[in-house]
């Protein structure tokens, strides 16, 4: 019975009708589509698992995080603005009451770390601490988005570096500009009248709301080493800060009726408690860039996180249409492609896209430049399409070994269709190719039906 049960559901969830449709069930549809991913991903335990790793290393770095941060916004005089924003997110560990004593402790540690206790070797590991941390929110991203490949040194150093040193800065700024607003007379005087005085409330009520968005949808488009529309960001932005919102609600509820907790874990309830909400805060965040993915490829919503594994003519035709791209590409002058920029445009994982383009790097049929961009290997017209073909089928010279009287006919069979192939393609170069797609391109008429 369930089987079948099962089996009609994901008929149901997966119909093409509701791809396009503007129904409420249309709409309904798509929507339990991403719910589902979501359980299905949550369940297959590498989202909790880097969730939990995320909090350990929170553990290590919030303090010289906070410490760079203080160090920057000090001189501008912001600090006491950073200590009134960390109050809302702490406030479901037990309230406004308890989010400012658990503030006061962590500033503490911030002032220890700013008087010059730790010395040189400390303040080495600390700055690594952070960097460490931003390494591992971008390579639970990278899962997410599948790319394999990280992130350079250089553009790491660079880039995060600027992050931890702007980033605080532009938000504490963003909340002083609002706050001044707010206290402006023309919005004082507006706020008498109504409905503009409910507007203003709720904009002050919906404040922390907006800041969580506002930063979750920066992480998403900044964070992953590929590229990431805006639209997805802010679609997994928007619903990760209401979901914040809610579990943030909900956990401070527990907390103020779980006071048997106190008796049993005395003072370590706190600890634990503070444990798991940091845990839920990563658990959302993750969530959020897992929705953001599906936004932005909603193909791989009923397959989700799955190696593609291409048949030998799957590869080969990979391997045509990407020396044809960034033939192109070269020969018009462009920035050149990448591999994630390669992989959003033929809609494959780059983990799969990255096998055939190691394969063609290292045949000598691609080279890389140092910002990791993709150039011919050669002269166009010295890049033959047999040799690309070969270069990710791996023809190599038949063992004698495995050539015995009964393998044979299989074996000569192969080699028949490797002539065949051979001689279908002989003495046609990439150049051939990029003009047959230029001409194509200019008389879309004549193709196949």
């Amino acid at each position: 019975m369930f089987p079948d049960l099962s089996e009609k559901f994901d008929v149901f969830l997966w119909d093409h009708r509701w791809d396009q449709g503007r129904s409420l069930t249309a709409l309904g549809v798509r929507g339990l589509r991403y719910l589902y991913a979501l359980i299905r991903d949550f369940f297959s335990g590498q989202l909790t698992l880097r969730a939990m790793s995320l909090v350990y290393t929170t553990l290590l770095s919030v303090v010289p995080l906070l410490a760079i941060s203080f160090a920057l916004l000090t001189a501008f005089n912001f600090h006491l603005r950073l200590e009134d924003m960390m109050v809302p997110f702490l406030e479901p560990l037990g309230g406004e009451q308890r989010a400012r004593e658990i503030v006061d402790k962590i500033i503490g540690f911030v002032d220890n770390t700013r008087s010059g206790a730790l010395g040189t070797v400390g303040l080495v590991f600390f700055l690594y601490t952070v960097l460490s941390m931003i390494q591992k929110i971008e390579e639970a991203f990278n899962y997410v988005w599948q790319v394999s490949k990280p992130r350079s040194l250089g553009r790491r150093f660079s880039e995060y570096l600027s992050v931890l040193l702007v980033g605080p800065a532009l938000m504490v700024t963003a909340i002083t500009l609002l706050g001044s607003m707010q206290n402006h007379a023309l919005v004082q005087a507006l706020s008498q009248v109504q409905p503009f005085g409910h507007a203003i409330v709720l904009i002050g009520t919906m404040m922390p709301y907006i800041v969580v968005i506002t930063v979750f949808t920066f992480l998403y488009m900044f964070i992953p080493n590929t590229r990431v529309r805006f639209s997805a960001a802010l679609f997994g932005g928007v619903t990760a800060g209401f979901l914040w919102g809610a579990t943030g609600a909900f956990f401070a509820t527990f907390v103020a009726n779980s006071a048997r907790n106190n008796q049993i874990y005395a003072g370590f309830a706190i600890g634990i408690v503070a444990l798991i909400w940091l845990y839920l805060n990563w658990l959302i965040l993750l969530i959020g860039a897992q929705l953001s993915y599906y936004r932005q490829h909603p193909e791989t919503l009923r397959p989700g996180h799955v190696d593609v594994r291409l048949s030998n003519r799957g590869r080969e035709g990979l391997a045509l249409g990407v020396m044809l791209m960034v033939a192109r590409d070269f020969i018009r002058g462009g920035k050149g492609w990448n591999t994630n920029d390669l992989a959003s445009e033929i809609g494959l994982p780059a983990l799969t896209l990255e096998r055939v383009l190691k394969q063609l790097e290292n045949t000598g049929l691609l080279r890389v430049t140092e910002d990791e961009r993709f150039l011919p290997g050669r002269s166009l017209d010295r890049i033959g399409l047999e040799e690309i073909t070969a270069a990710v089928r791996g023809t190599e010279a038949l063992n004698a070994t495995y050539a015995s009287l009964q393998l044979q006919p299989a074996v000569e069979v192969m080699r028949d269709l490797d002539s065949a192939i051979q001689a279908q393609l002989d003495g046609r170069n990439l150049r051939d190719l990029v003009d047959a797609a230029d001409e194509t391109e200019k008389n879309p008429a004549e193709l196949p039906a």
